[in-house]
């Protein structure tokens, strides 16, 4: 699947309205999409309303220094799991003292991927502060630019979906 900016743009601003109309504040947790889909928001003039960090933690170690990620998650799990974008979503939560926050962990080639994980496979979790939480994964195709396309419209309109049924 081909993602365009048009696309992203689309799926930005919609969750933008979602965050302005419900009075919420977010924070991104992102590792292979290098902080883009902080980029996607603020893009939007007035962004600073709702979006108050975007916290690119693309090492372990920065996954543990600054979203508090165990070293015994990321030892049993590895970066790309469920367990550790659960926590980097009560990190970002905690670090930036947001509503909202959403976070990514995959593996956007072209190397990198494993038989169990392989490229293209990639970890999304968003959650609010007042409760409530949802971690998927998704295994998408294409190059490293679409990989992280997909991945950043994925986790937009997953997070905008989840803000709408609170």
């Amino acid at each position: 699947m081909t993602v365009t900016d048009t696309q992203l743009a689309m799926a930005g601003e919609a969750l933008a309205e979602v965050l302005e109309r419900k009075g919420l504040t977010v924070a991104t947790a992102e590792s292979c999409t290098g902080g883009w889909v902080a980029k996607v928001l603020t893009d939007r003039a007035g962004s600073s309303a709702y979006l108050m960090a975007g916290l690119v933690t693309y090492s372990n170690d920065a996954k543990r220094s600054v979203l508090g990620v165990p070293d015994e998650t990321l030892e049993q799990h590895g970066a790309v799991s469920e367990p550790v974008v659960r926590h980097m979503v009560r990190g970002a939560i905690q670090v930036a003292n947001v509503d909202v926050a959403v976070a990514i962990s995959g593996i956007a080639g072209p190397g990198g991927g494993t038989e169990q994980k392989p490229v293209g496979t990639v970890w999304f979790a968003w959650g609010a502060a007042a409760g409530g939480a949802e971690a998927r994964v998704q295994c998408f195709e294409g190059d490293r630019d679409q990989v992280r396309r997909q991945a950043v419209l994925y986790v937009l309109e997953g997070v905008t979906g989840f803000l709408e049924g609170l």
